[in-house]
């Protein structure tokens, strides 16, 4: 049976042969078995302006930007913001997603600058070598049995899944915007006086639709702006990712 919604992000309309359901509606079930991914390897990096110990991380990101084989995610949190500097970037919603993220792994507190690979490791701190480690593992691996495009086109963005193979049944795609560059001249609080830059700062994160993986999937909506954008096929919200295509 086909089945068509239209609702949640500006002009979405998702068609689909099996088991999709609007993102946010169906719970999340307990993530799968970890796996390995098709497309780049996903690094999340949790950071803030106002947060001395992250400039360091920050950097890592500007050298694996370069990368056609990862796609780094700076995620700026706001709960530094307190200290007196607001940072520009910071969104509570990636704030929340952190949470989400300790939540899943047991633990009750936050930090920054904290990395998360594929959505399933943890680095605390910049540990270059155990992040080139975690990468070159989940690029060597058996790629999921899921082929996943996205494609730009006259202002909308069309994104497709074919499974290729049994797949989780708790599958979310997400659509991610985010601008490659920004220098900022930080005026107050832990890096008062420092000029930063700040690489692929990710400036919308949202949940595109749930797909149980069992048929095509296809979508299709509007996508204005010149932000570069990424779809994510992850577990639940916060579980391993399985799939990420560049959109550019």
């Amino acid at each position: 049976m086909l089945t068509t919604w239209r609702g949640g992000l500006a002009g979405l309309i998702l068609t689909t042969s099996a088991g999709i359901v609007p993102a946010g509606l169906a719970a999340d079930a307990a993530a799968p078995a970890r796996g390995h991914a098709t497309g780049p390897v996903i690094v999340e990096l949790f950071t803030s302006q106002g947060c001395s110990s992250c400039p360091p991380a920050d950097a890592m990101i500007a050298e694996l930007a370069t990368r056609d084989d990862v796609l780094p995610l700076s995620l700026h949190v706001d709960y530094w913001d307190y200290i007196g500097w607001r940072d520009g970037f910071a969104q509570p919603q990636f704030t929340e997603r952190q949470k989400a993220y300790a939540h899943a792994a047991g633990k009750r507190t936050v930090y920054t600058p904290q990395m998360i690979v594929q959505g399933q490791e943890t680095l605390v701190g910049t540990k270059p070598m155990r992040l080139a480690d975690l990468i070159r593992a989940h690029a060597d691996g058996a790629a999921a049995p899921v082929t996943l495009r996205a494609e730009r086109k006259d202002g909308r963005l069309v994104v497709t899944a074919i499974p290729m193979g049994p797949l989780p049944g708790n599958l979310r795609f997400h659509l991610v915007r985010f601008d490659p560059h920004e220098r900022v001249e930080i005026g107050r609080g832990e890096n008062a006086g420092r000029v930063l830059d700040y690489f692929n700062i990710v400036t919308q994160w949202a949940p595109i639709a749930d797909w149980n993986g069992k048929g095509p999937f296809s979508a299709s909506l509007e996508l204005p702006g010149e932000d570069r954008t990424a779809v994510i096929l992850q577990t639940g919200g916060v579980g391993p990712i399985v799939a990420a295509v560049r959109a550019d």
